[in-house]
């Protein structure tokens, strides 16, 4: 018998499948089981999806859709010019609603990001974070590179 934790994954991915198809794009071009990750491009954007346990206590987990778009890399700068760059990516945190911008941890890559906890979660508000995901990251790695020149 499958847990409730089971269940909802199961819902969630194949909410993600569906939302994969509304998109105009199939499971077979976008998810790698291996890793249980979809991947599409928006626009400029690459867009990855799945889901992360996460542990919370012993022996206790909470699952989140995870949302991913590489925007840029820090670029090689002074170090006055790169805390402008990175106060800069502060300010934007600020007003890019819904997304947050983050720097993978040992490296210098920027990307655009969301998590929320599966558990509630329906089709609709899936959609929503993944569309928004995807409209934001095609802004920012514009806005990003443009930065950089």
């Amino acid at each position: 018998m499958k847990t409730i934790k089971e269940i909802r994954v199961e819902l969630v991915e194949a909410m993600i499948g569906h939302y994969v198809e509304s998109i105009g794009l199939t499971t077979e071009q976008t998810y790698d089981g291996e890793k249980r990750v979809w991947h599409w491009k928006h626009g400029s954007a690459n867009i990855e999806v799945f889901i992360q346990s996460v542990e919370v206590g012993k022996e206790k987990t909470r699952e989140y859709l995870r949302i991913f778009s590489f925007l840029a890399d820090v670029p090689q700068l002074s170090t006055t010019a790169r805390e402008k760059f990175l106060n800069n990516l502060l300010e934007m945190n600020d007003v890019n609603l819904g997304v947050k911008l983050t720097i993978a941890k040992d490296t210098n890559k920027i990307y655009a990001t969301y998590e929320r906890d599966i558990r509630g979660m329906d089709y609709q508000e899936l959609a929503t974070c993944v569309a928004d995901l995807e409209w934001w990251a095609d802004k920012l790695d514009d806005e990003l590179k443009s930065f950089n020149n």
